[in-house]
């Protein structure tokens, strides 16, 4: 990245030892975002609060992350949530989200995709009739409100992340099905595994 991590102190390795216990090991975003760790909290806490009152299930959720991060040119979110959309929808399903293909999937998961896109690249264009396929896919207008306010929170958390050149984990691209990561050949490239012995 470009910018150093933060000297040793005790909120430092806050954040590094809860990115550890949650993915196994230290993210690279992790080593930024401990420059603030009170504003990485309140991230955290931010999407804690838009997605636990909502009935948007973990696969919307991925179908709009993937979909945000792939209109951005974010392969690090690409890559964290495509994992969890493959878990929750699939090996095809993701690989047609981050893909742009949005006739390869259900009318849920279609309309999202679409959606977030669409906000993603021209929130001003965005029209009634776009507002209306997602309710013909199901959501109600609360839905949609969520669903809107969710893209704009990825959107400013990939932002920090791509801006100050934070590499994917090469972690995350090496336990991503080969079918989903191919899709992922956009933004900044992964970091390199650590040589061997």
């Amino acid at each position: 990245m470009f910018i150093a991590p933060p000297e040793p102190s005790a909120e430092r390795e806050r954040c590094y030892q809860g990115s550890a216990a949650s993915q196994g090991f230290v993210m690279n975003l992790t080593q930024a975002w401990a420059w603030r760790p009170d504003v990485f909290d309140g991230f955290a806490a931010l999407r804690g609060q838009l997605t636990s009152h909502s009935t948007l299930t973990k696969r919307d959720q991925a179908v709009i992350v993937c979909a945000t991060a792939a209109a951005l040119g974010d392969s690090y979110c690409a890559l964290a949530w495509g994992k969890i959309l493959v878990q929750e929808a699939g090996t095809a399903t993701a690989a047609a989200v981050i893909g742009g293909e949005p006739l390869a999937l259900d009318r849920r998961d279609q309309a999202l995709a679409t959606w977030a896109r669409k906000v993603v690249g021209h929130p001003n264009d965005t029209t009634a009739t776009d507002v209306r396929a997602l309710r013909d896919a199901g959501f109600g207008d609360r839905e949609i409100f969520e669903i809107t306010a969710f893209v704009a929170f990825r959107l400013a958390f990939s932002t920090v992340n791509d801006a100050l050149g934070i590499r994917p984990d090469w972690q995350l691209a090496q336990t991503l099905a080969p079918e989903v990561r191919a899709r992922v050949d956009f933004g900044r490239p992964v970091a390199p595994a650590p040589a061997g012995p």
